[in-house]
């Protein structure tokens, strides 16, 4: 029998697995850039939620994921591919790499929510501060979404014909 919540949890693990790469990417590809540090930093931020999600499935339980894994690893690998930066420096690629980790963000604050409604019928979750998890995520997410929208200047701007 399943276990509706691991399975849950795991999903978000790869996530954040998946985000970390991405960041790290980031963190190469502008290693002396703002956008660069801006990676390096988020990745900090982005370990330490993970460290946290890892306690909370090691409170619930494991889920055989061998293949949600895979699929994750695939996706990265593939992900690399589209999302590195192009021969003018930045444009769609870069563009796409912080327009995914906003999705993620926003995933992350909605799994933190619905932690706090679990944890009312499941013992598993722990009593975490959920709305400070819940802040947190917001804040990245506007950290992430300014850069974002500084990049969609340069990435969408009127080109001379």
């Amino acid at each position: 029998m399943s276990d509706a919540l691991a399975t849950y949890l795991h999903d978000h693990l790869a996530g954040s697995h998946f985000a970390i790469k991405l960041l790290s990417s980031l963190s190469d590809q502008y290693q002396d850039e703002e956008l660069g540090a801006f990676a390096r930093s988020l990745s900090v931020d982005v370990a330490q939620d993970q460290d946290t999600l890892q306690k909370l499935i090691d409170n619930v339980g494991k889920a055989n994921l061998d293949l949600m894994e895979a699929v994750g690893w695939l996706m990265e690998k593939a992900s690399r591919l589209k999302l590195q930066r192009d021969e003018s420096g930045e444009g769609i690629g870069t563009f796409e790499a912080l327009e995914t980790l906003t999705l993620g963000i926003q995933g992350k604050a909605a799994l933190w929510s619905v932690l706090a409604v679990i944890r009312e019928v499941d013992t598993r979750v722990p009593a975490y501060e959920f709305d400070k998890l819940i802040a947190r995520a917001q804040d990245q997410f506007q950290r992430v979404e300014i850069q974002r929208l500084s990049l969609a200047r340069t990435t969408f701007g009127v080109h001379a014909r």
